[in-house]
């Protein structure tokens, strides 16, 4: 029986991808900041672990504790909405050190025992505002855009190891608290209000194709169990239409 490994599980798509997973008989290690189980089903194939992403004691820690995995999942992530000129150095510093740096440090955590078995998965949830670009959203998609890249060249480097890497491109998810939980700056400027205001009505809007977190469950899982699935997997209806806008192989 296999272990996945996901980060950020208190919720939203983290949550989701581990319930999917437990559900087909799978060992899970769910992580998050502060571990609870509630929302979680109870199986005694599920652990939940301390992890803070961003704390290099803490990743040791827990992948010590982990033992052996089979697949990694980093999803953890945090989100920010702020016009560039608003941004705090602060705001971008805290989202590179949790999407992208917390995302390569708990990677390389885990190469050693991928490579010593000659197998294993790294999964990288990203975004499709990788894809399409929308104001107010330039830090994030920055910190997600470099995850991109880092997978693209890592899955050449890891390959003649046996080691599959994959990006899971989820849309937007109004259903998830992954917006309401973002970092804001500057949205209170009268000067960039017009453009403010349309993209938020654009963001919230729910008549359209929107992305659920079953969604991401499922190309989460398909990168982990399909040999066959391609490197970069869009979740959700709006991802979908997005990736062939973009002219991304989705086969």
């Amino acid at each position: 029986m296999k272990t996945v490994l996901i980060t950020g599980c208190s919720s939203g798509f983290g949550l989701e991808i581990a319930r999917y997973f437990l559900e087909r008989d799978w060992h899970v290690i769910a992580t998050m900041r502060t571990p609870r189980a509630d929302g979680l089903p109870a199986f005694d194939r599920l652990r939940v672990l301390a992890l803070d992403v961003t704390d290099l004691a803490s990743i040791t820690a827990a992948i010590d504790a982990a033992g052996p995995v089979d697949v990694l999942v980093n999803n953890a992530g945090v989100g920010a909405a702020a016009p560039f000129e608003f941004t705090e150095p602060n705001l971008a510093r805290a989202l590179f050190e949790t999407n992208t740096i917390g995302t390569l440090a708990m990677t390389q955590a885990l190469l050693p025992q991928f490579r010593a078995r000659g197998a294993g998965t790294i999964v990288n949830v990203t975004s499709t505002v990788t894809l399409k670009a929308l104001p107010l959203l330039s830090m994030y998609t920055a910190s997600k855009a470099a995850v991109n890249a880092f997978s693209a060249s890592l899955a050449i480097e890891l390959a003649p190891f046996g080691i599959g890497v994959h990006i899971v491109l989820p849309g937007r998810s109004p259903e998830t608290q992954f917006g309401d939980n973002a970092h804001r700056q500057g949205l209170e400027s009268a000067d960039y209000a017009d453009l403010i205001q349309q993209t938020i009505a654009r963001i919230t809007d729910e008549s359209g194709p929107v992305t659920y977190a079953t969604d991401v469950a499922e190309a989460v899982w398909r990168a982990a169990t399909d040999p066959a699935a391609p490197m970069r997997i869009p979740a959700g209806a709006d991802a979908l239409e997005w990736a062939q806008e973009a002219g991304l192989s989705i086969s």
